[in-house]
This record gives C-alpha cells, structure tokens and sequence, in this order.
C-alpha cells in the first residue's frame, strides 16, 4: 500500500542518513527549499518510537538543523537583500507571492515575538527568516526566537509521529482509505501548483504591460535663421 510504502522510504533514508540527515533536512525545511517538516518530523517520531533513535539527540540534531537553515537564510536577506532572495530562489520553486506574505506578517511588528510566533505559521515558517535578515534583526533575538520556535514546533510533529507508530496497526487497518486520500491530495496539489503558478504569470504579464512605455527623447531642434 501506498501508507507503508511512503513510510518506509522515509524511515529507511533517516536509517542512513542518520541524526546528521535528518538535521539537513530540516536545515532545507527552514530556508527557501518547499520542503515541510510535516514530511519530516512524524518520521522522526517513528524512530524515537522503535528505539532506534534517542530522543534529546534527535531534539538537537533536528532543532540544530532549523537554526543552520535559518542562519543561511537570514544571511541571504542580510548580505544579498531581496533581489538576491529571488534571483536564487526562482531555481528553488520560490512563491513570490509566499514570500510577500512572509514580509508582511514580519513587517507588521518587527520584534522577537513576532519571529517567534511565525514559526508555528505555515508557509510563513520557512520564509519569516529572509525579511528578519533584510531588516538587519539582531542576531542573538533572531537565534533565540528561531530556535525556541522551532524546538517547539519541531517537538509536537515529533510526538505525533509517536502516537501514529503506536497505532501503526490501526493505521495500516483503515490504510486503503487513507492511500486515497493522499492520492486525491497529491493530485489537488499538483493542480493548485500549475494554477498557482499560471495565475502569478498571468499578474506579471498584466503588470508589465500596465507599465507605459518610455517615449523617445525630442531631439532639440534648433531653429535656422
């Protein structure tokens, strides 16, 4: 089934990879790679769960990998600013319109709260780092916020993922139903992203073409006598 398949990839790659891969992971999660630590974390849970891992080494090694991603991603918006953020970012499926939000919602009350709180907002999570370095955030406010959100947020997916593995058998049970729901899940998502995608193209256009061209300068014509 397609429920255990995923699953034992996922738990096979951090078999291999180890505390190390799944702190790299959740580095990517943490900058601009559209990779989500719900797709992570559970499977890091399951781990803790059939005692393979210890559990205050996978805290530190994920949480470590949260503050390295965001580190890299605040010295982007630091040191290269906004266009250098996009002109990388368009190679890594960056959401213009994602990192807006992200802007917006760190704009609105600059302060370690506000970094705080935004890690437990979706979308914004990932992103919240890149205006925190355009704004030239204080490092030591920045890593504190980053990593006590993190650890936190990090920590529930974890002990979710727990509870799932103890009720892997119910799971696997009902896992019919569940592979077509994620199946139906995929497919709304592939259809959203070339919507998406399209529609932000489509605004572009528009606003290019809203943009008036530049008349040619009026040589001076000095008159003859």
């Amino acid at each position: 089934m397609l429920t255990e398949h995923v699953s034992r990839i996922a738990v096979a790659v951090l078999e291999t990879t180890d505390y190390a891969g799944a702190g790299f992971l959740m580095a990517l999660e943490s900058m601009i790679v559209p990779l989500p630590s719900e797709a992570v974390m559970p499977f890091v849970g399951f781990m803790v769960a059939d005692g393979k891992w210890d559990l205050s080494l996978a805290m530190l090694a994920t949480s470590l990998g949260s503050l390295i991603g965001s580190l890299l991603s605040y010295a982007m918006g630091y040191w290269g600013g906004r266009p250098f953020v996009l002109s990388v970012g368009r190679f890594l499926f960056l959401n213009v319109e994602d990192l807006e939000r992200a802007e917006r919602f760190f704009h609105r009350r600059q302060g370690t709260a506000t970094l705080f709180i935004a890690r437990f907002v979706p979308v914004v999570r990932h992103l919240i780092s890149i205006p925190a370095g355009v704004g030239k955030m204080p490092l030591l406010p920045f890593c504190l916020a980053t990593v006590i959100g993190a650890t936190l947020w990090n920590g529930f997916l974890l002990y979710c993922g727990i509870r799932l593995r103890e009720s892997w058998p119910l799971v696997q049970k009902f896992t019919h139903h569940i592979d077509l729901g994620i199946a139906a899940l995929v497919c709304l998502g592939g259809v959203w992203f070339l919507w998406d995608r399209a529609r932000a193209a489509r605004r572009r256009q528009l606003a290019a073409a809203a943009v008036p061209s530049a008349a040619p300068p009026v040589a001076n014509r000095s008159s003859t006598p």
